[in-house]
């Protein structure tokens, strides 16, 4: 699945797409941004609630594929801004981050 494929599934709304044609390739689910560091693979789509400016640092570091921001978080436009600069995929799920894991599992 691609990135731009599930920003039009229902439930989820595009925030940056840098790269949509991205694939994706599993999925983490962390806001311990040093974790996520540690454990997420390139290529997965990175389910989390947290939204400052550090996602963007682990989400490079990590090579993952998008940040899936759940539960309706929304971001600043200073980080948009710096997410598009830096080429990073970043979706919204209205849904919980189970509900957001259990929908994408239907896909991958």
């Amino acid at each position: 699945m691609t990135v731009e494929y599930l920003s039009t599934i229902d439930g989820m709304t595009p925030i940056v797409l840098c790269e949509p044609e991205r694939e994706i390739n599993g999925v983490y689910i962390g806001d311990l941004l040093s974790w996520v560091m540690g454990n997420a693979t390139s290529g997965d789509a990175w389910i989390t609630i947290m939204s400052n400016i550090n996602i963007l640092a682990v989400a490079s570091l990590s090579d993952v594929s998008c940040i899936i921001l759940a539960e309706g978080v929304t971001l600043e436009e200073d980080i948009v801004n710096t997410a598009k600069e830096k080429g990073i995929n970043i979706i919204s799920s209205e849904l919980s981050t189970f509900e957001t894991a259990v929908l994408l599992s239907h896909f991958l």
